[in-house]
């Protein structure tokens, strides 16, 4: 594929005027996938860089950075590249230069895009209300940083989701309007006629759900290194919870979650397609009325909205070729957090060991298809109520017992969200106020449960060996200074550090 360049697109324009985006769309560059919208004035559609009809005249065409500008300006989603399944394009706010309105609006669009639990849409009071400004301010924000108003973005958002509900399920229509945050399903059919001119009945026919087992494309812009993101994830899959099959390029696993106030248990299986993008996710029945959750978790897990030409971009100085890097991230933040606490000062190999216990002594069991998937990892209230002679007799040290204990509580009442999109900073000291957790377990859980880009393990070994720092006289204050040029994006710098002992 031809290297198109293209000048960076920026979301707070709303029609961008650039010849590169034309070219990457002559190119059909997966690269660019989400980061722009091709509007075709002659049809009246948007479509994603990637999609197969023939390339439209370059005066026909409109550049946009979100669908929902696209969708403001008069346009429909083609029902061929389905621009529901492009990569979310979310810009990382440089925290110590970026200016706070446009932090604001970046964060009030990731509440706006969250999943929907049983219904229960966020509204903009609500939002305005989180981060502490009024409604009518972050009305005016939003719309001079999107183009758009937080209306529009949320209904496009909901729309998209329900597009793809419609073509890849076979959920009734009511379920498919709750799932996507509309109130009923009389609001549901009127939003969807007149946006798109469809009933969901006529959406549904362009796609092929028959199947039992639900099976969903998710794509990604390239480059994307599976073959380290997949060894990674298999050196710590637990027996009876994950599966990775590096050859076949799949990871399977089961979870539970809670949507609203009901627990789920279930399954999933992806596996990394070897033509195009994408990676190919099957979720088991018992997880569909939680769909756009597990797909939002799926999506972070496996970091497929990471932007690889700003990363590489960033690292390029001390790793030219990390563009394809991607740091794995959890489907459950309480599991992964629990995990990073059983390897504090012991071998990856020992913490799997002690976390394979863990999950036989009090995690539940699961009814799956594949028969090494038995158990799902354990809530924080099944930890909680381990004796602390059970916990010793798994081989967990006492100071470990403490640590766990104080988490799993935290976890259970609330006061702890181990969740991408988490406040960091205050999510980061209330770790750190636990006992048995410092500033590595905390960046680390940070870096992976919470997907803060700009998480640094300033004192990790491993990064100082990586680094040629080992013998430093102050090794950590010297890492601090190599990885100032990678913000914000020192997680992945970390991740390419640590990825390059393990080739030698």
């Amino acid at each position: 594929m031809p290297q198109t360049a293209a000048a960076p697109l920026t979301p707070s324009a709303s029609v961008l005027e650039d010849e590169g985006c034309y070219r990457a769309l002559q190119a059909r560059d997966a690269r660019f996938d989400g980061r722009f919208f091709t509007a075709v004035t002659s049809t009246g559609v948007y479509c994603r860089p990637v999609c197969k009809v023939r390339t439209p005249k370059r005066d026909n065409c409109r550049f946009f950075a979100l669908a929902a500008q696209a969708e403001a300006a008069g346009f429909r989603p083609c029902l061929r590249c389905r621009p529901e399944l492009a990569p979310a394009s979310r810009s990382e706010p440089v925290w110590s230069t970026q200016d706070a309105s446009h932090i604001l609006a970046q964060e009030a669009a990731r509440w706006l895009s969250r999943p929907v639990v049983e219904g229960d849409a966020p509204s903009m009071a609500t939002v305005a209300a989180r981060l502490g400004v009024s409604e009518r301010h972050l009305r005016r924000i939003f719309q001079a940083a999107f183009g758009v108003s937080p209306q529009n973005f949320q209904r496009t958002h909901q729309l998209l989701c329900a597009k793809q509900l419609l073509t890849d399920t076979t959920l009734p229509m009511a379920d498919v309007a709750a799932l996507s945050g509309f109130a009923s399903l009389r609001t549901f059919n009127a939003a969807l006629q007149a946006h798109y001119r469809l009933t969901p009945s006529q959406v549904r026919a362009t796609g092929n759900a028959a199947q039992a087992t639900l099976s969903l494309r998710l794509y990604y812009r390239p480059p994307y290194d599976v073959e380290r993101v997949l060894a990674f994830l298999a050196q710590r899959a637990i027996p009876g919870v994950e599966v990775v099959d590096t050859t076949a390029r799949t990871v399977t696993r089961t979870l539970r979650l809670v949507h609203g106030t009901t627990g789920l248990s279930g399954w999933i299986a992806c596996r990394f397609d070897t033509t195009e993008p994408c990676v190919q996710l099957q979720v088991a029945p018992a997880l569909v009325a939680a769909l756009p959750q597990v797909l939002a978790l799926v999506r972070a897990w496996l970091d497929l909205d990471a932007d690889p030409q700003a990363i590489g971009t960033a690292l390029a100085a001390t790793w030219p070729d990390a563009a394809g890097v991607r740091i794995p991230g959890a489907m459950d933040g309480f599991e992964l957090a629990v995990r990073a606490v059983l390897g504090q000062q012991i071998t990856v190999a020992a913490a799997h060991t002690l976390a394979k216990r863990l999950v036989l002594a009090c995690g539940g069991p699961v009814d799956t298809p594949h028969a090494a998937l038995t158990h799902r990892f354990p809530t924080p209230t099944e930890l909680l109520a381990l004796s602390d002679d059970a916990l010793g007799a798994l081989g967990i040290v006492r100071q470990r017992q403490k640590a766990l204990r104080a988490l799993a509580q935290a976890c259970a009442d609330g006061s702890l969200p181990l969740h991408p999109g988490a406040p960091v900073a205050s999510t980061m000291a209330a770790l750190q106020a636990l006992p048995g957790i410092g500033p590595w377990t905390a960046n680390y859980i940070a870096m992976r449960a919470l997907r803060w880009p700009d998480a640094f393990v300033a004192g990790d070994v491993a990064l100082h060996n990586a680094l040629g720092l080992r013998q430093h006289t102050h090794p950590a204050q010297a890492a601090e200074a190599v990885a100032e040029q990678w913000r914000p994006w020192r997680s992945y710098g970390v991740v390419r550090a640590w990825q390059s002992l393990a080739k030698q």
